[in-house]
């Protein structure tokens, strides 16, 4: 007997970004189990217009209210889609009465109070922004088990995990392991990384990202907020979870178990499958890619992550270690030093001393409301550019 399925009603936040564009080719794939009821963009006007001719939300947001002004001319009079614009469009969206399911795909902090909001509406929530766990990891938690809705990963690491958990007792876990590529100055010097230009470090080796995840990649610090926020989603220590650079980026992250098994989720680096396995939980459903051709791979290899190289790593590390509003602050320096990076006002290596300069003029504190975390990503934020202004101007 066929499967009985119930429409997932969706709302994407970031429709134009990476995660935004390929979230929507996996809902077009499967009409039958999604329909699309709110878009949410950034600054794109022309693709947010194409995708709303295709899916027919009955919502959509943009960043700007000059950019919702032009939106509503161009839908005419009879208001629909409906047109919202800036957070508090992301908010609605986020918590409109209709749609069950949020793919949070907003890149930064922006995303958080969106999510969250999402999460105590008691939305299920595929979660690409990260950010929201680093910063509010564990209100987020909280917020999700009262209501006993799913936060599901579409990072391709998180949602390996999340899949060789499946079936096992959780208290038989030892830790996890999370691979990363190394991203494009993995076997580059020192020197070639302070001569980096924006171009470079954006030319990721395995994945097509947008800017600002591709310059973490290049520094690790996506990888270090990986880390955080596998400690919150998966409710482990900091001493469960490892992690291994992996160049050929097939193996995307494992579990090990007490008894010396090793578990890993593989498959080619394609965002479609996590945002495919989030979508459908538990199923596994069709998603039309190639299949991974092990025999014609190259070997698979394995090396512990070079500390001194990639220090916005051990940055996290040591962010992750304080706690409390430390990972905020964190996440806060870090965006404002890869905007300034890809401004062209500091080098790819000043990024990790800007941060390390915000941490070290930070006392961290508790975090026991939503509040509290943006008066910490605010602090941050204003730190980092004082930071910008008396070391690096000029």
């Amino acid at each position: 007997m066929a499967e009985a399925l119930a429409t997932k009603q969706i709302a994407v936040l970031g429709s134009t970004g990476s995660i935004g564009v390929s979230s929507l080719k996996v809902i077009r794939a499967a009409p039958e189990r999604y329909r699309v009821v709110a878009l949410a963009a950034g600054r794109n006007l022309d693709l947010l217009l194409e995708q709303v001719a295709v899916f027919r939300p009955e919502v959509v947001s943009i960043a700007d209210e000059d950019l919702a002004d032009l939106l509503r001319q161009r839908f005419g009079r009879d208001g629909k889609p409906e047109v919202l614009s800036g957070a508090d469009g992301l908010v609605r969206l986020a918590t409109l009465e209709g749609v069950d399911t949020v793919i949070s795909a907003v890149t930064g902090a922006a995303g958080l109070m969106p999510t969250y909001r999402a999460v105590c509406a008691g939305k299920c929530v595929a979660l690409a922004n990260k950010e929201t766990m680093v910063m509010a990891g564990p209100l987020v938690m909280a917020e999700a088990g009262k209501r006993g809705n799913p936060i599901l990963p579409i990072d391709s690491e998180h949602s390996a995990i999340l899949q060789s958990l499946q079936g096992h007792p959780r208290e038989d876990v030892k830790r996890v392991i999370l691979t990363a590529s190394g991203g494009p100055f993995r076997e580059k010097s020192m020197e070639a990384m302070r001569r980096a230009t924006p171009q470079q470090a954006l030319n990721h080796p395995n994945w097509d990202m947008g800017p600002k995840i591709s310059i973490d990649s290049a520094t690790m610090m996506n990888k270090g907020l990986e880390i955080i926020e596998a400690r919150w989603l998966f409710d482990l220590h900091m001493d469960q979870i490892g992690i291994l650079i992996h160049p050929q980026s097939i193996v995307h992250s494992m579990v090990e178990y007490r008894d010396g098994s090793i578990l890993a989720q593989m498959g080619i680096p394609d965002m479609i499958t996590p945002i495919s396995y989030a979508l459908s939980y538990p199923r596994h459903i069709e998603t039309r890619l190639p299949p991974l051709d092990l025999a014609g791979a190259d070997a698979l290899t394995f090396e512990l992550p070079d500390m001194e190289k990639f220090r916005c790593l051990e940055l996290a590390l040591q962010a992750a270690e304080q706690g409390g509003s430390a990972p905020a602050v964190l996440n806060g320096a870090n965006e404002i030093a890869v905007a300034a990076f890809l401004d062209g006002r500091i080098g790819l290596l000043d990024i990790p001393d800007l941060i390390d300069g915000v941490l070290q003029a930070h006392e961290p504190r508790s975090i026991d409301e939503i509040g509290a975390v943006m008066e910490a990503d605010a602090w941050a934020r204003k730190k980092a550019r004082d930071f910008l202004e008396r070391a690096f101007a000029g």
